[in-house]
């Protein structure tokens, strides 16, 4: 069928509400990877312990847990400019009240308060301009998604390096204030407001009573694996089973209740949902242990500080950057199981350059990995998350954008914790932990990263091989 140009064509009202939610979405990541390079700092502040001080990001990171299974509801029930603006109201509030922390204990409260604003910013993001865009532009438009994830490795260690050495650790939460307050100003005239016929959603209790809890446990299950270097210990084995447990719980009281459940699982049974749910989790796992390996090789191996670790990102982000472009516009234009199969393909390529890493690799072939990798991510990324929300109607899309974020938050903490658990037995097993052994050790582990994306060909199969229609 042949489609209009109206219905294909980004408004200029379309790349405003694009640029608006933007904002909101790049102030998140970037006030994340900002607060992971004050710990140091923050250490020596508040004079306490390594052990008390990630709380500061564990702290938020479960509150983000618990807060997006709400995000499609809320979304339906008081509709996108009030949940939107509500959320950046908590944002800034949080933001000015950690950089007033007084201590460590505040810091920590105010985080988790920050953490309930962050949680909700990407899924509401991502069903707000999924609705506006429509299928037609459906690809480029969730393209924009990307961008938040691209420039938060790249210009958050470089941000905060510059702001820890020559201002203060406060100015990381400061900085989000000028932002939250434009976003606050323009979001009334860009947002569209709640429908006055639009029938009144009940909260789904029982099922927020289920997920939000089994969400937030094996978040905190997997990142205890990660800082302990094993699944072994009874602080990741018991959490992630009373998650399981609980999400076993949620998807049988799912079933029963429906269209009405805070996140409909009948979504699985569209084959192309399903398989761009697989994809997006194998994928998250590959994209985050990319992100979190990598700037530690350049600190730990290479002894490069915070700010250099920043610009030595960059390749990477360019790499994604590319590809979000390119993958914006293919998505519309062509059916996603041959673009996600070359990014994974570019993926895999990247990583067996990474798995070559030594304790003197030249920085080009490095950087040449990093493009590879960055351009496999990004060309992934993009398709299967248009393929997800395509042919969804408006109403199922806020649920459907939760299901999607609870895939891409538990790939990225499944896949971080196996690559650190990996990586710290490679580095006990080695001996002693010369520069020339922890390379090793990384270089091992990102064998696994290449693993991943190959596993992740399999649910790239059942993807659409044609492009359907869109009017």
């Amino acid at each position: 069928m042949t489609v209009t140009e109206d219905n294909t064509r980004l408004t200029p009202d379309l790349l405003k509400l694009a640029g608006v939610i933007m904002l909101g979405a790049i102030m998140m990541q970037l006030d994340v990877t900002m607060t992971n390079i004050a710990t140091n700092t923050l250490l020596a502040d508040f004079d306490t312990t390594l052990s008390t001080i990630q709380w500061i990001s564990t702290g938020p990171l479960l509150a983000m847990a618990s807060v997006i299974p709400i995000a499609g509801w809320a979304l339906e029930r008081f509709g996108a400019r009030t949940m939107w603006m509500l959320t950046l109201a908590v944002f800034l509030v949080a933001s000015v009240l950690c950089g007033c922390a007084w201590s460590v204990e505040s810091l920590i409260a105010f985080r988790i308060l920050q953490g309930v604003g962050a949680g909700l910013i990407l899924p509401l993001a991502q069903s707000i301009l999924a609705i506006a865009a429509g299928p037609a532009r459906m690809g480029r438009v969730m393209a924009t998604i990307g961008i938040p994830a691209l420039l938060g490795p790249v210009l958050g260690p470089v941000l905060g390096g510059l702001i820890v050495t020559n201002l203060s650790w406060r100015w990381i939460f400061f900085v989000n204030v000028p932002i939250c307050l434009i976003a606050l100003v323009l979001s009334p005239r860009f947002l569209p407001g709640a429908r006055g016929d639009a029938p009144r959603v009940d909260l789904d209790l029982l099922g927020l009573i289920l997920l939000a809890p089994a969400f937030a446990a094996m978040i905190y299950g997997f990142a205890e694996a990660g800082r302990s270097g094993s699944f072994l210990h009874t602080p990741v084995i018991a959490p992630v089973l009373v998650g399981l447990a609980l999400l076993a719980g949620f998807a049988i009281h799912a079933a029963r209740l429906g269209g009405r459940a805070l996140v409909d699982v009948r979504l699985l049974r569209v084959r192309s949902f399903a398989a761009a749910a697989g994809v997006i989790t194998l994928a998250s796992g590959v994209m985050f242990g990319a992100l979190g390996l990598l700037p530690l090789y350049f600190q730990q191996v290479r002894g490069e500080d915070a700010l250099h670790t920043g610009l030595l990102m960059i390749p990477l982000g360019l790499g994604m950057g590319l590809s979000l472009i390119l993958g914006g516009r293919l998505a519309d234009r062509f059916p996603p199981a041959p673009m996600v199969a070359a990014g994974l393909v570019l993926g895999a390529v990247g990583g067996l350059g990474y798995t070559q890493l030594a304790a003197d690799t030249g920085y080009p072939a490095i950087s040449l990995a990093q493009l590879a990798s960055g351009l496999g991510i990004g060309a992934v990324l993009v398709p299967v998350m248009t393929t997800a929300m395509r042919g969804l109607t408006p109403d199922a899309i806020p649920r459907a954008s939760v299901a999607v974020r609870i895939f891409q938050q538990l790939g990225g903490s499944v896949g971080s914790a196996i690559l650190f658990v990996v990586l710290q037995r490679q580095v006990t097993t080695g001996g002693a932990p010369s520069p020339a052994a922890v390379a090793s050790a990384f270089g091992g582990t990102f064998w696994w990263v290449v693993g991943i994306a190959v596993v992740a060909l399999i649910p790239t199969l059942f993807l659409p091989r044609h492009l359907a229609s869109r009017s």
